[in-house]
């Protein structure tokens, strides 16, 4: 069963292929399995074709209608603004994510540690978007099971 909602976050973020890069953002409520989707090529659509796997923009949300505003927000944006957004807490465009989940190569196979939530929304693909606050999200994880289960 999914948490309540009261004890959910949400994450907008940005994922790119490389520095100035094809730019996706999408909304999440578990951003390590959704990075793991991305990373494995598990999803048909635009980030399979383009193979953004590189997280280098994520902010967190406690309402989820909050965080698909942001979302949208972002989309609708320039691309100009979209970089200087991932520039201002990333210049080097590092990913986010490296260290998460291992050789994405052999993470193929271990898709049952990413149980999917029946309710969470499927995220829209853009490839004229882009979207941090990264603290927070961190301590998130140390408190939580490590963020390897969404419920």
């Amino acid at each position: 069963m999914c948490a309540h909602a009261a004890n959910r976050s949400y994450r907008v973020y940005i994922l790119t292929n490389k520095r100035n890069g094809t730019l996706y953002v999408g909304v999440t409520n578990s951003l390590e399995r959704r990075i793991w989707e991305h990373k494995t090529k598990l999803i048909e659509g635009f980030t399979k074709q383009y193979g953004p796997d590189r997280l280098v923009h994520f902010e967190e949300f406690r309402d989820v209608n909050q965080a698909i505003a942001r979302e949208k927000e972002i989309k609708g944006w320039l691309r100009k603004r979209k970089l200087a957004l991932i520039e201002k807490d990333n210049p080097d465009w590092a990913d986010l994510s490296a260290g998460w989940l291992g050789d994405a190569r052999t993470l193929r196979g271990a898709a049952s540690e990413f149980p999917v939530c029946h309710s969470e929304r499927r995220e829209e693909s853009s490839h004229t978007t882009a979207g941090g606050h990264h603290a927070g999200f961190f301590a998130a994880l140390r408190m939580t099971d490590g963020g390897m289960n969404p419920h």
